[in-house]
């Protein structure tokens, strides 16, 4: 009889029901959806890079993350550095993009690569080296899932 007092008082003091969890106040958003809102949409300055020495370090064909570069062909990849700024707001190796607004830069691209402390929310396009140096301001860059 004890035991059925202690769970029925136990029952009435409990605020919810046992397994359930308190709503939330959906008039304030979660903070990690917050945080994660800020970084997924970026508008940068674009530029380009090839895989030489004097543009990268002493070993051109590997990037910061490991990745093996082909360096007939560069530009398969499909690679980003991103600048150290936007690496700490989340833009990790391994993380895809989309780029808009940079003409034929546009399209899908895989973080692999971090760019100079020097520079600040940009990113650098890896090409190969028969292109030419560009510099494009207002570049839009979505992070993807």
């Amino acid at each position: 009889m004890r035991v059925i007092t202690i769970i029925l008082i136990l029952l009435v003091l409990t605020p919810s029901p046992i397994g359930q969890l308190p709503k939330m106040n959906e008039s304030k958003p979660n903070l990690v959806e917050n945080v994660y809102n800020k970084v997924i949409k970026q508008f940068v300055t674009l530029t380009i890079y090839t895989p030489t020495e004097s543009e990268t370090d002493s070993t051109p064909n590997l990037t910061a993350s490991g990745f093996k570069i082909d360096l007939d062909n560069p530009g398969k990849h499909k690679i980003i550095a991103v600048s150290r700024d936007l690496k700490r707001k989340g833009w990790k190796f391994g993380r895809k993009v989309r780029i808009k607004k940079a003409g034929k830069y546009n399209g899908v691209y895989t973080i692999r690569d971090v760019m100079n402390r020097r520079h600040k929310n940009r990113i650098d396009v890896l090409v190969g080296d028969e292109q030419k140096p560009i510099k494009l301001k207002n570049v839009e860059v979505t992070l993807l899932k």
